[in-house]
């Protein structure tokens, strides 16, 4: 996962799906991950680097 960008489109190599995020989600890895994105979990946003 990177720690300083989000990624908001996936293809998973296993299936060939194409996830994106859901609903309120910033990215696929907020969306489908264990864990907030590196980004959420410092308190800024995903996509923009600013804070929330």
């Amino acid at each position: 996962m990177p720690t300083d960008a989000c990624q908001f489109f996936y293809h998973c190599k296993g299936c060939g799906a194409r996830l994106r995020p859901l609903a309120g989600d910033c990215c696929v890895f907020c969306s489908f991950g264990s864990v907030p994105c590196p980004p959420i979990q410092s308190s800024t946003s995903c996509c923009t680097g600013k804070t929330t």
